[in-house]
């Protein structure tokens, strides 16, 4: 026979000082839990989100970024050739790719971090159709000119319209912003390749990467088999989703550990809540329990309804953090990107597969902070607590 789960409803209300002090501990905990695996999911997002299925990048082989990587304009021109790869009325859909680190302002702090600027060829919008110019124009081939994604304009100082920007020894206009959709590219200074180049005193017919639009998701086969085979060559082929899905596991592993650590740390904490609250039910309710037994409640009937206390405090905690955390979903911030070390702004994703995950992680607490408190319910001989009635 099972105890009532209105019953222990009721319980807590009556002991709900101790009861709101539990759920404030395990709200805590689970919002802090929620937030820190939303900032690593919106940073593996923003990452993510900047390649396309149909997109394959192409790198020197051994290369594991683009920062440390070469590809010649022979190359490159092999590449356009390729089997697989897009085109349309102007020929092939492939943009040789520069990419270097500059210095910039920070609006924030008025310090100095890091961004990306990609050189890039006039190819590029079609290579990579999310991304849209919303302002101004794209910059014209041969020309010092920048356009600028949204979040560099909201991060750094002096990309407004029609300012000019020095960096690298040069003199740059900006004449454009774009929108990339809320990918990486959106931190992220494009201009012209080759004026990259020159302006940064590199080689004019090497760039660091080669990035191939391609008829299909399903011709990246053919057209990795074709290139890797090439004795002309020595490079490497990879979708553009999986290189940046990889580049952005090293930053979200270590948010997720930090947030498992803290999470644990506070839990601790949350689960002394709950057995303070749970072992003073039990000293508050022997008489309760004696009774229950005397009219034929079993031990694992008392066991459990404990355990169901517990677990409705977890739960109302749980729920409470998880309502608490929700304001930040879409909050953007920024970080170092390890691989390419310049600053990336991405926004907390709270998604409800993190929610559910808050939720079961509350449930935990309220398990583990619940079993003692329930064993001990029923240790005590029925005979000596009615002898207190």
């Amino acid at each position: 026979m099972a105890i009532p789960f209105a019953y222990n409803v009721r319980s807590v209300l009556q002991r709900w000082t101790s009861a709101v002090v539990a759920v404030l501990g395990i709200a805590g905990t689970v919002g802090v839990f929620v937030a820190m695996l939303a900032m690593a999911h919106g940073f593996q997002a923003t990452l993510v989100a900047s390649g396309s299925p149909r997109n394959a990048i192409v790198r020197r082989a051994g290369a594991d970024s683009e920062m440390v990587s070469a590809v010649t304009l022979d190359e490159l021109r092999v590449v356009e050739d390729a089997p697989g790869v897009a085109r349309d009325a102007r020929g092939p859909l492939v943009s040789g790719e520069v990419v270097v680190i500059a210095g910039f302002r920070l609006k924030s702090s008025g310090t100095v971090a890091n961004a990306q600027v990609r050189g890039v060829s006039a190819r590029a919008l079609q290579v990579r159709d999310n991304v849209k110019i919303v302002r101004g124009r794209f910059f014209e081939p041969g020309l010092a000119e920048l356009v600028v994604g949204r979040n560099a304009i909201d991060t750094y100082a002096g990309f407004d319209l029609g300012s000019t920007v020095r960096f690298g020894g040069g003199t740059w206009t900006v004449v454009g912003a774009f929108d990339a959709g809320g990918s990486a590219f959106d931190s992220e200074v494009w201009c012209d390749a080759n004026v990259l180049n020159q302006v940064y005193k590199r080689p004019g017919n090497v760039f660091q990467s080669a990035t191939a639009r391609l008829t299909s998701p399903a011709a990246f086969a053919a057209f990795k088999d074709a290139l890797t085979a090439d004795p002309r060559l020595s490079v490497q082929v990879e979708r553009e989703t999986s290189y940046y899905e990889r580049q952005s596991r090293a930053l979200t592993r270590l948010i997720r550990v930090l947030g498992f650590l803290v999470a644990f740390v506070m839990g601790v904490g949350a689960v002394f809540g709950a057995l303070n609250t749970m072992y003073s039910a039990v000293a508050e309710r022997s008489r309760e329990i004696a009774t229950m037994r005397a009219l034929g409640f079993g031990r694992a009937a008392v066991v459990l309804s404990f355990l169901f206390e517990s677990l409705f405090i977890a739960l109302v905690g749980g729920v409470v953090g998880c309502i608490a955390v929700l304001p930040v979903n879409g909050l953007t911030t920024g970080t170092m990107n390890w691989q390419t070390f310049s600053h990336l702004a991405f926004a907390f994703r709270v998604t409800p597969a993190l929610l559910a995950d808050g939720i079961v992680f509350a449930l935990v607490m309220g398990l583990v902070g619940g079993v003692p408190p329930a064993i001990r319910a029923v240790r005590r001989p029925v005979a000596s607590a009615l002898r207190d009635l």
